[in-house]
This record gives structure tokens, C-alpha cells and sequence, in this order.
């Protein structure tokens, strides 16, 4: 069973910056794919970003293209998204997500994106203000 825990949402200003975070444990599999995905309410999910565990390979949408990035700490099972130069748009509840059993394919970043991903954090909200 996968657990994610994510934490480092917050509050802050148009450019600023965040760090996301995700701890996952039981993603043992040798193929699986790791994304972040955000969501307002009563909007569609999208996927931000995706790492492909096998290699390590990234992937973004173009929302994000340049001022987001996912990486990983292999050794403390901890997943994180670097957000730079945020604007108000980018505020949503942002989730840590794990499929199993596949590596990432390019459909998995973009508006609805996320269908096919079977492990799910609880959510942190970032909140970007004008």
C-alpha cells in the first residue's frame, strides 16, 4: 500500500516562491509514475508534473513549463515541487499522486489529467495573491 503525506503550501505573493513536499512510502514497484496535480473547486484536476521512476525523466504542461519543477530524494522517499515566479492562477489545492505498475506517459500533465493514478495525498493549498 502507497501512503503520500504532502506538506509546504501557503500564502504568498505574485512571484514568489513555494517548496512542495511529499513523503511516500510502499511505492516499491520498479515502474511507476510520481505527478503533482492541482485542482480548484469545481474546475478540472491538472496535472503539473510528472517523474518516471525508472529513470527519472520529467515532464510539464506549458501553464508551468519553466517555473515549476519535480524532483525526488530516493534515499528519504520524499517528493517535492519547486514552484518559481507564481501568479494568481496558480492558486489551487495541489496533490501528490503515485500509479503504480506503469511508467509516465505524456497525458498524464494537463487538464484532466490524474484519471489513471490510484494513490492520492491529502492535498496542501497554495494561495497566490495580486
Amino acid at each position: 500500500q502507497v501512503h503520500l503525506t504532502e506538506s509546504g503550501g501557503g500564502s504568498v505573493p505574485a512571484g514568489g516562491s513555494l517548496q512542495l513536499s511529499c513523503t511516500v512510502s510502499g511505492a516499491d514497484d520498479e515502474r511507476h509514475c510520481l505527478g503533482w496535480f492541482r485542482q480548484i473547486q469545481g474546475s478540472k484536476r491538472e496535472g503539473v508534473a510528472t517523474l518516471n521512476h525508472a529513470d527519472g525523466k520529467t515532464n510539464y504542461p506549458p501553464s508551468v513549463q519553466g517555473r515549476f519543477s519535480i524532483s525526488r530524494d530516493k534515499a528519504k522517499g520524499i517528493l517535492y515541487l519547486q514552484m518559481n515566479g507564481l501568479k494568481p492562477e496558480d492558486t489551487a489545492m495541489y496533490y501528490c499522486a503515485v500509479r503504480d505498475q506503469f511508467s509516465c506517459f505524456y497525458w498524464n500533465v494537463g487538464v484532466g489529467a490524474g484519471a489513471d493514478f490510484n494513490y492520492w495525498g491529502q492535498g496542501t493549498q497554495v494561495s497566490v495573491s495580486s
